[in-house]
């Protein structure tokens, strides 16, 4: 299946998910996230801050900045490109290009990724066997992920189904470590 007819059909069974669902799922990823030691010990984590029908992250960079982590936040650049700036709470954040809430505090630049000790993607589908991602074609994640060091764990939250063979890939791909989905977390490398 190629790249667009497989975006078309995992948002159409993103938006048949109920507000319960979206609830329920974003609840028991986070709290599977939480319980591993490697995201307890995180420092510095690079997230996003979701929107729609994506696995939702508030509750999880609320929780992850409660515990201590410094949470940076993307903020994406007119070239597609994300800049970095540190989440400072609820009330840190406005909306920045296509409404999309972004962190007010100072831009670290795109190689503030490269301090991180834990980043997590949005995707809509990842491949079990390689680990590729299918994002929504922009581009700006597989420039994130090229950019992080080999021995940091990446991880792409998905909703239950997401989780597809023979998603297909480009050379600019870049794969992710982890997926992690309501039923749990799979790792792919």
């Amino acid at each position: 299946m190629d790249k667009v007819n497989l975006r078309r059909r995992l948002a159409s069974a993103r938006a048949s998910l109920s507000p319960e669902q979206l609830r329920a799922n974003a609840t028991r990823v986070r709290e599977t996230l939480l319980e591993q030691p490697w995201v307890q010990m995180a420092g510095l984590v690079a997230c996003y801050w979701s929107e729609g029908h994506e696995p939702a992250t508030h509750g999880l960079v609320l929780a992850l900045w409660k515990h201590g982590a410094t949470v940076m936040l993307p903020v994406l650049r007119d070239d597609n490109d994300l800049d970095w700036a540190v989440y400072d709470g609820p009330d840190s954040l406005a909306p920045g290009r296509f409404g999309i809430m972004e962190p007010v505090d100072t831009r670290r630049g795109v190689d503030a990724i490269r301090t991180a000790a834990l980043v997590i993607v949005p995707a809509l589908a990842v491949d079990p066997a390689t680990g590729v991602r299918l994002g929504r074609g922009g581009g700006s994640y597989d420039r994130v992920l090229s950019r992080v060091g080999p021995n940091v764990p990446t991880v792409a939250l998905l909703h239950d189904g997401e989780l597809v063979e023979g998603v297909p890939a480009e050379p600019h791909d870049r794969p992710v470590r982890f997926a992690m989905t309501p039923s749990g977390l799979t790792s792919l490398m």
